[in-house]
């Protein structure tokens, strides 16, 4: 889906809404770079303020839990691969 960029904002928008998708699973589904999906989101704005602002809503929150989701990778990581030690002795 790399035609058109105002029909690929609108849709890649709808699919971040619909789903709750962070920007890099967003990008890897539409097959371009997490750069191109936040010039999309520029984009969008000036073409739909209404799903901006809901693409928004959305953006933030996975902004706000990525270190959470970051640390539960990490911790997974160290259950998983028992020749690793964790650092400080933490898991």
């Amino acid at each position: 889906m790399k035609g058109d960029p105002e029909e690929r904002a609108a849709a890649v928008g709808r699919y971040i809404v619909e789903s709750g998708a962070t920007v890099r699973a967003a990008a890897a589904v539409f097959g371009v770079s997490k750069s191109t999906i936040w010039k999309d989101q520029h984009r969008l704005r000036r073409q739909n303020p209404g799903l901006w602002a809901e693409v928004q809503a959305v953006v933030q929150k996975n902004k706000a839990e990525r270190h959470l989701r970051g640390g539960e990778a990490t911790r997974r990581k160290y259950l998983r691969e028992p020749s690793c030690t964790a650092p400080h002795g933490t898991v």
